[in-house]
């Protein structure tokens, strides 16, 4: 649906549904609502954060937090650092709990936070949950970026276990291993969002924005599809959001069907609305989930609990990856 933002790959080509030809359902019949963190969205799909923190992005909040609220679907906002540090920017925030008063909202911040700034963030948009993000590889090529991650693992346990909301940990564009998630389990986390690579590069954007130069990073990390395979195949009991370079109905279908329980969009969703306004977005997400369905259909899954259930065959790359990391790639073609 939409040209990938660089030439990494978000590995979706490499998985694919077995076409059924007497699906017996009828249309009215499909239903692709869910219940996250306590709320019933219209479909699995969310804003993903992606921009907040100065003044000029009020309008883009406001006009993000209209869209989520017409077509049912979460969001979170971009990083609140800023309007911890300036009280004069927190509108940029507010605004969105301000245009979306029932739907789903999650605060943001780095995970290395303190339990007092994550409260803040939370009740700053009265906030269902919390993104805490993992941004290493952001980081590096900033001028002024953090380089020092000692602690991150032992100061997500302390707010997981404090905060009076659910924390979700993110990466922002490299991806999460099975290793580095089942580490995050052990330290209390249940929500995950792999953000994987084939999306938005922060790395590449910050060394163009005058950083160290970023683009020896352009390919680094882990595709998404990969990063959620790794994820769903440690077999915790997580809830799990695939973001980073979905640009269609089926890569969200076969997101769903490979393990996650929300899908995440945010750099395409931003160009539409600046560039075509909020009824061209509403539109986008509407026809988003009319292919959901559609797909959902031609698979014989009436909900989403069926659509998770169906096999799906691996090949190409990500099949490749997937067996030289001992994980059994047969397993999601005979459920």
């Amino acid at each position: 649906m939409w040209d990938s933002e660089d030439d990494a790959s978000a590995g979706f080509e490499d998985i694919s549904f077995i076409h059924n030809a007497l699906p017996e359902l009828r249309c009215d019949e499909i239903d692709c609502s869910c219940i996250f963190m306590g709320k019933k969205l219209r479909a699995p799909l969310m804003i993903n954060a992606i921009t907040g923190g100065h003044a000029d992005v009020t309008e883009i909040n406001r006009g993000l937090a209209r869209v989520a609220a017409a077509t049912g679907i979460a969001m979170a906002v971009g990083s609140q650092r800023a309007a911890l540090d300036d009280p004069d920017v927190k509108q940029t925030f507010t605004v969105a709990r301000e245009e979306n008063h029932k739907g789903l909202l999650l605060a943001n911040l780095n995970a290395l936070c303190t339990l007092e700034e994550a409260n803040q963030a939370v009740a700053m948009i009265d906030a269902d949950g919390i993104q805490l993000h993992l941004n290493a590889g952001q980081e590096l090529v900033m001028r002024e970026g953090e380089t020092n991650f000692i602690g991150i693992r032992d100061n997500i346990e302390h707010l997981v276990r404090n905060l009076p909301v659910p924390v979700l940990v993110k990466e922002v564009g490299f991806g999460l291993s099975r290793e580095v998630v089942t580490a995050l389990f052990k330290a209390g986390v249940r929500y995950i969002d792999v953000s994987g690579r084939g999306g938005t590069n922060f790395a590449a954007i910050e060394g163009r924005r005058g950083g160290v130069a970023g683009l020896h990073l352009k390919k680094w990390g882990i595709p998404t599809a990969i990063s959620l395979l790794e994820t769903t195949s440690t077999g915790l009991p997580l809830t799990v959001v695939a973001s980073g370079g979905l640009r269609s109905s089926l890569d969200i279908a076969l997101s769903l069907a490979a393990g996650a329980a929300l899908t995440a969009i945010a750099g395409p969703f931003l160009k539409v609305l600046v560039e075509k306004g909020e009824d061209s977005l509403i539109n986008l997400i509407k026809e988003l989930i009319a292919g959901l369905e559609q797909v959902m259909m031609l698979t014989g899954a009436a909900n989403l609990q069926a659509l998770m259930g169906k096999p799906i065959i691996l090949t190409g790359y990500t099949a490749e990856w997937l067996q030289r990391r001992g994980i059994d790639i047969n397993l999601y073609a005979c459920r």
